[in-house]
């Protein structure tokens, strides 16, 4: 699915003496001199900017009455619920943001106000509402009498909804951080930091770290009320910070440094005496100890958000963050997890139908992918369009038409209602014809150079309902308007770029060797967290390095049943060092890692479960030499994957003299033979006229049910053990399109069902003496069987759809 990377690195410009100096204090175990050069590129480079950064204690926040006059009216108005005890509904969000925001604010004006009784909350479920206020929630609040809404992370553009509650007698307080109104809303107060000029120190502000300032003000004009300290929720804002994706500067990144403290020390308790027991068994869940940033972005984050992307309904989430009752919290991590275990397998599903469009695509004349499909479910085509994003280095917008024809039915009586991601729309919804049509519905994610909401806004003629920031937006428009939405958003960007190209560029930060691998540099790395936009994780270029020790494993579903994703393990080596440094490569398999010297950009990081420093590679591409050999390499390899049988053959006839393979291999050693042939032969031809090619021309497989595959082999030998014919292997092989190696494996499971197979020259005699005596262990055997076509099956499903450049750099490493 990618293309060729391009690879930059950063300007490093020498930090001065004084200041590499500065950054050793903080480090007093090794030279500081990486960090300080991390931290001066970014722009930190005079003491007073290095203490704040680094020392949360030293760091100034922002009083929450800098949103002036706003936050004087939410407070005002706050009070007077207070003196007169009216019902107050917190509008939520379904995403990790509005989930700790919805959260906060349960927490924190819970402190003034009975919960349950004088506050409820309620959060839109993100598969029936969307995102933003909508009338129909606002008329279930009515009727249970709140005279009030605070809304958090959302609300922002709602301008009819907003006249709507008034209208039934229900004030609005906004606090958001999403794309301001075209003017002020009838609201009692509108907090949001967009309005404060870009470099105040609240101006970057996520939609907890908003709600968190809200309460922050109640806490100072209401004193000696709260029973528990503001400090309290810092573990929930930092929660919801980084898995916001914010920039982590200002007052954000001081209360991610709090939040993030509060959260290990948490941790850190027995279960039964944790503030937040949910937020530690979810910790436990996704083995982490709660005091890094990636223990977040990469564990709690997702698994929050997953909730309403499976289920819809989310609400459960601000129990599972608030609640001190163990056993429920516990029983509802455990329902978050299994979410997650459910969203992993859809996006690796989506993952696959996505990267079979992409083969149909011309990347070269494309400049925003649009892709839709009526299969595919809504709550994770962002996470899809991310990766696609990341790895073409092009816009992606992918839509589903599931469901269609409901939606279009609803029309626009959702009023307020957004997709995916379509907060902060300054766009109304357009009128639909009243004769039900079908609306698609989707998920848009950027690459850095390109402002996606912009080009989005642009088409906004043709859309239903858009909405969203620079770098990722939802939308829904009429499936019948998609194929002009997307020649016209390529010609518009096409048009803007100019003569620029569109590629996956990676950019690394510093260049290291593996000896500098290891604690010390971890430690100053580490001054650097939290790290997100505009401070992001930093990228180590190890140049002429080589792996060793090479290994992978599949990871499968909750339920033992499908694989989830691979992970490749490996030492590193290079000439700095006589011994490896561990690392993983996410989503490859050990095969493809090059088996010559290569160079690579890396993440340093800690695990935790294992207890070791490692690296997680991010790219890898050969050495100068090896990318000779890969060029020299292409033209001997033909990809004739997945063709109509009669192009086959034309394509064969006219050159008959090249290899052709025809069985999808089910791994690297397959292929190998086949290259190596070729190499050999081409190696002895002078000149490159007459080199032997290669062409590789499976197409992706049509699996029967791992199931069905054992039945048909029960079915087959109980045949010929009645009949006494003999067989041979091969005969087997194809009857039931498995592998030699998959066959022992269910010969060894026919065995304990009284099976007996003997070897009579090239052919194999079956005879049945059915028997009991083994039942318990045949049901282990059955099952080891069918993990092995599952894992058979998933390895031919890659080999499918991996792309030539993958195989081609493979074979380079070989030469």
């Amino acid at each position: 699915m990618s293309e060729q990377q391009q690879w930059t690195i950063t300007a490093n410009e020498q930090p001065s003496e004084w200041f590499i100096e500065a950054v050793k204090e903080y480090t007093p175990a090794s030279s500081g001199l990486y960090a300080a050069q991390l931290l001066w590129q970014r722009g930190i480079k005079d003491r007073q900017q290095l203490t704040a950064f680094i020392n949360y204690k030293a760091y100034q926040p922002a009083s929450p009455f800098e949103f002036g006059q706003e936050m004087h009216l939410a407070i005002a108005r706050l009070q007077q619920a207070y003196n007169t005890k009216e019902k107050i509904a917190i509008w939520g969000d379904f995403d990790a943001d509005g989930i700790t925001a919805t959260s906060v604010l349960w927490d924190g004006l819970g402190q003034f106000f009975a919960q349950n009784t004088q506050l409820i909350y309620y959060i839109p479920n993100r598969l029936k509402e969307s995102h933003g206020l909508n009338n129909q929630g606002i008329d279930n609040l009515a009727k249970q009498g709140c005279k009030l809404i605070v809304t958090c992370d959302t609300g922002s553009t709602n301008l009819e909804e907003i006249i709507y509650a008034k209208q039934l007698g229900i004030d609005v307080i906004v606090t958001d951080h999403h794309t301001l109104p075209t003017e002020r809303p009838p609201v009692a107060a509108i907090i949001n930091p967009r309005y404060l000029p870009k470099e105040h120190q609240l101006f970057n502000l996520s939609g907890v770290a908003v709600a968190y300032k809200l309460v922050e003000a109640i806490y100072q004009s209401l004193p000696n009320v709260a029973k528990y300290p503001l400090e309290d929720l810092l573990d929930l804002v930092a929660v919801g910070l980084i898995a916001d994706l914010v920039q982590l500067s200002g007052d954000c990144r001081y209360l991610a440094q709090m939040g993030i403290q509060r959260l290990q020390e948490d941790f850190k308790q027995p279960a039964a005496a944790r503030r937040r027991p949910g937020v530690g068994r979810l910790l436990e869940l996704c083995q982490k100890s709660g005091d890094r940033p990636t223990d977040i972005s990469f564990g709690l984050g997702p698994r929050i958000n997953a909730v309403s992307r499976i289920q819809g309904d989310a609400s459960f989430c601000v129990e599972l963050l608030t609640s001190r009752d163990v056993k429920r919290c516990n029983e509802l991590a455990e329902v978050t997890e299994l979410a997650n275990a459910r969203r992993k397998s859809l996006q690796k599903d989506v993952q696959a139908q996505v990267a079979q469009k992409l083969t149909q695509l011309d990347l070269s004349t494309t400049s925003v992918i649009v892709l839709e499909d009526a299969q595919w479910p809504a709550g994770v085509l962002g996470l899809v369009a991310g990766q696609v994003a990341q790895e073409t280095g092009r816009p992606t917008i992918l839509l589903s038409t599931e469901g269609a024809e409901e939606q279009g039915s609803r029309g626009a009586g959702e009023q307020g209602s957004r997709g995916a991601e379509e907060q902060g729309s300054n766009s109304s919804p357009l009128p639909l014809r009243p004769s039900a049509p079908l609306l698609a519905r989707g998920s848009a994610r950027s690459v850095n150079s390109v402002d996606l909401y912009q080009l989005v806004k642009d088409q906004a003629h043709l859309l239903h309902r858009f909405g969203g920031h620079p770098f990722a937006a939802g939308l829904s428009l009429l499936v019948e308007n998609i194929p002009l939405f997307t020649a016209a958003i390529n010609q518009q960007l096409r048009q803007s770029l100019g003569s620029t190209t569109l590629m996956p560029t990676v950019q690394a930060d510093l260049t290291v060797t593996v000896a500098d691998l290891g604690k010390e540099l971890f430690l100053e790395l580490k001054l650097l967290e939290p790290c997100g936009m505009g401070n992001p994780v930093p990228k180590l270029l190890i140049q002429n390095c080589w792996f060793e020790n090479a290994w992978h494993r599949n990871q499968q579903d909750w339920q033992g049943k499908k694989v989830q994703y691979i992970k490749a393990e490996f030492d590193i080596r290079d000439d700095s060092s006589r011994s490896g440094f561990p690392g993983l490569w996410w989503g490859h398999y050990k095969d493809e890692l090059p088996i010559g010297r290569c160079d690579c950009i890396a993440e340093l990081d800690y695990n935790t479960f294992k207890k070791r420093y490692e690296i997680r590679l991010i790219a890898v591409r050969p050495s100068a030499n090896s990318a000779l050999n890969a060029s020299r390499l292409t033209p001997l390899i033909l990809d004739l994957r997945n063709q109509e049988h009669s192009a086959l053959s034309t394509q064969h006839s006219l050159n008959p003299s090249y290899p052709l393979i025809e069985d999808c291999p089910t791994n690297w050693d397959d292929l190998r033979i086949w290259l190596r042939r070729c190499l050999a032969i081409s190696r002895s031809t002078p000149g490159f006229d007459n080199q032997q090619q290669l062409a590789i021309a499976w197409s992706k497989p049509n699996h029967q049910p791992p199931n069905q595959i054992w039945l048909t082999l029960v079915g087959i030998a109980k045949y010929l053990s009645r009949t006494n014919q003999l067989v041979t292997r091969v005969q087997l092989l194809k009857k039931i399109g498995i592998s030699d190696q998959t066959l022992l494996v269910g010969i060894k499971a026919l065995k304990y069902f009284g099976f007996i197979v003997k070897r009579q020259d090239h052919y194999l005699q079956i005879t049945w003496h059915p028997s009991d005596s083994a039942e318990n262990r045949a049901d282990e055997a059955v099952a080891r069987f069918l993990a092995a076509v599952r894992e058979e099956q998933f390895q031919q499903q890659y080999f499918a759809e991996v792309p030539l450049s993958t195989i081609v750099a493979i074979a380079s490493y070989e030469t």
